[in-house]
């Protein structure tokens, strides 16, 4: 990538995010703390709620940064990521075709083998008992297809 294309790239992640500096020194903590705030609506409460919730499932939880702008939580790979709209925020699990959900919070990209995704518009509530146990199951599948990886053919 050339020098004039890298600086492109800072320069529009330092105006979308509101960050001060674009580098990949600030933490992708950071940046979804200065998404929230940039939001400064309903959006950006939701956002920090739902934060909060996968904390509170697992606080192992990693946050990064993808995408140019979209906060993803990991552990022992992609749990959700956290996209926000105009008229939604968006929680798309990358497995969650895979989890089960009894409380049916999927409620959006219903159709697809891999990803389920929960649309939450303003004044939803969120179930955070339930969204910590889906939560807590991809995390669960995650380890166990890392596990599975692990282990040596034949075992």
């Amino acid at each position: 990538m050339s020098k004039r294309a890298t600086k492109t790239i800072a320069a529009k992640t330092k105006a979308k995010t509101g960050l001060k500096s674009a580098k990949a020194s600030v933490s992708p903590s950071a940046q979804i703390s200065a998404r929230i705030k940039e939001l400064g609506d309903w959006r950006g409460e939701m956002l920090a709620r739902v934060r909060a919730i996968i904390k509170q499932a697992d606080p192992a939880v990693v946050e990064e940064w993808k995408w140019r702008g979209v906060p993803v939580w990991e552990y022992d790979g992609i749990i959700c990521t956290g996209e926000t709209y105009k008229a939604v925020v968006k929680l798309t699990f990358a497995k969650g075709a895979s989890l089960d959900d009894p409380s049916r919070l999927f409620n959006s990209s219903l159709e697809g083998n891999m990803r389920r995704a929960i649309d939450i518009h303003e004044g939803n509530k969120i179930n955070a008992t339930a969204l910590k146990a889906l939560i807590r199951a991809a995390v669960a599948l995650n380890t166990a297809k890392r596990a599975a990886k692990k282990k040596p053919k034949g075992a």
